[in-house]
């Protein structure tokens, strides 16, 4: 499902663009802002990083010639997607946001992983 892949990276290049520019798009629902509605600025960092990188690899599902590069770069989405929905599951501090967050994260692996076969 060359099409799928490729829709999906779009999506998650633009997305992590956004991230990119402005961190509290994802800091926001994950509950990590200040009460001015602003990120801290550690946040805003890290935020950014985990954009350029989903950015990547969104361009990759994007671009890759089909076969294996495409299906590396699937599988560099579910991993990275995997990890995020461990990682932020497990160490936001609001329970809510853990459970919103981790669950978007494995719906998105999962649909990347369905956009291979």
């Amino acid at each position: 499902m060359p099409r799928l892949a490729r829709t999906l990276g779009l999506v998650t290049a633009g997305y992590s663009a956004a991230i990119t520019v402005r961190p509290e798009l994802l800091a926001r629902p994950c509950g990590l802002v200040a009460g001015d509605g602003r990120a801290p600025a550690p946040v805003r960092t890290l935020i950014s990083a985990i954009g350029v990188r989903d950015t990547a690899i969104g361009l990759a599902m994007a671009l890759a010639p089909e076969g294996r590069p495409l299906r590396v770069a699937i599988a560099a989405r579910v991993a990275a997607d995997a990890g995020d929905a461990v990682v932020f599951g497990l160490g936001l501090p609001d329970r809510g946001a853990r459970r919103k967050v981790a669950a978007f994260a494995s719906a998105w692996a999962g649909l990347c992983a369905f956009s291979a076969r």
